[in-house]
């Protein structure tokens, strides 16, 4: 699995190369210090997953990854960043990155979610970053039940219809079937637009 590392800081892009090198299925192809030189390698060499910094000169992070998955959609864009703040998740997230982790992050974490990211999950959010931002009281979502709503804020927190299933004693059929309604109600495409939907609605 090829991977992009997006840093300004040298000392980071040392080390994450080093130490997911050392994972056997993941290879780091490139290391960028801005979101032009993440762009310019894109169209070069097409990795699968990128780990992209939010502050960086030239262009950030946010506007790198926006631009990068509307002309390379297939390609996962995971935000490695030191900020926790709301602010910045939710922007990363209507840019199109499918995932957030701290720097912090231990290394067997980062692949694992790279992992995740490249079979197809999204909206991984470190769990202390989860933490931060999810209100202690749950309101029901407009024109949702308090059981569907249950859903979409595991939906938000990366889990499939299997998990989902299992944590809230469901089959994975009704689990299927509820999921197709919620979109209908809510007018949504897929479950990565109603992820994004309910971490910006958990700003206002």
């Amino acid at each position: 699995m090829k991977v992009l590392i997006v840093d300004d800081d040298p000392l980071v892009c040392q080390s994450l190369q080093l130490l997911l090198g050392k994972e056997h299925d993941l290879e780091v192809i490139h290391i960028a210090v801005n979101g032009q030189e993440a762009m310019e390698l894109c169209q070069n060499e097409q990795p699968d997953v990128i780990l992209m910094d939010i502050q960086m000169p030239v262009v950030n992070g946010i506007e790198s990854t926006k631009r990068i998955k509307e002309q390379w959609p297939s390609i996962q864009i995971m935000m490695l960043t030191t900020f926790r703040d709301e602010k910045n998740i939710r922007l990363a997230l209507k840019a199109g990155a499918a995932g957030y982790l701290l720097k912090s992050a231990s290394i067997e974490n980062m692949a694992q979610q790279i992992r995740a990211l490249k079979a197809g999950s999204t909206i991984l959010l470190d769990a202390d970053v989860l933490k931060t931002i999810t209100e202690p009281e749950k309101a029901a979502l407009e024109g949702l039940t308090e059981r569907e709503t249950d859903i979409v804020e595991l939906i938000a927190q990366g889990f499939s219809n299997k998990e989902i299933a299992e944590q809230l004693f469901l089959s994975v059929g009704t689990v299927r079937n509820m999921l197709s309604v919620i979109l209908d109600k809510l007018e949504f495409r897929d479950r990565t637009q109603l992820a994004i939907y309910y971490w910006q609605r958990k700003q206002e």
